[in-house]
């Protein structure tokens, strides 16, 4: 069984789009990096085949960084084994991040904050109306810190419109005292 993708399985093996996956592509139901990602996928799961256990539902690029969409129960597959992260950055040409769909905002704060592990999620109401989401994280801010806050900043706001707010533990309670 491939790895289910966006375009049917056919179109990505081809790189020729059908008809009806041409329509979906013109009615905008699907994007050119969706194609593009689909058949990157089912040429690497020839090689890798953990990926035809796993489903594509969308990709996106925010800030030159792929941020590829599974389906629910899809990350535990991906992240078994740390050479599909790596093969899969190759194939796609550059730093891949992954999330699943159909998850609450925490669970994609997790998966974006993976492998840190997140201490609470607040919503803060702003006077305005508007709501800002505060992500505390154990510790402290260090140089060896293996994501970019700021990139992951701009991915939750491109992928769910949330405004983040990060802080870290011990700079969070050394204000208290």
């Amino acid at each position: 069984m491939p790895i289910k993708t966006p375009i049917c399985s056919f179109d990505a093996k081809t790189g020729i789009l059908c008809p009806k996956c041409e329509a979906r592509l013109k009615g905008g139901h699907i994007t050119e990096l969706d194609v593009e990602a689909s058949i990157k996928l089912t040429k690497l799961s020839e090689k890798l085949p953990e990926l035809e256990k796993v489903s594509l539902i969308r990709a996106q690029v925010v800030d030159g960084v792929y941020v590829l969409t599974f389906a629910s129960g899809n990350l535990n597959v991906l992240r078994s084994n740390p050479s599909i992260q790596k093969s899969i950055e190759e194939a796609m040409g550059g730093k891949t991040i992954f999330i699943e769909a159909e998850s609450t905002d925490r669970k994609i704060l997790e998966d974006l904050f993976y492998p840190i592990r997140i201490l609470t999620v607040n919503v803060v109401w702003l006077p305005d109306g508007s709501k800002l989401t505060k992500v505390i994280i154990p510790g402290r801010r260090t140089e060896r810190l293996p994501l970019d806050v700021e990139l992951i900043k701009r991915v939750v706001k491109a992928v769910r419109n949330i405004d983040l707010l990060v802080e870290f533990e011990r700079s969070a309670y050394a204000r208290v005292e």
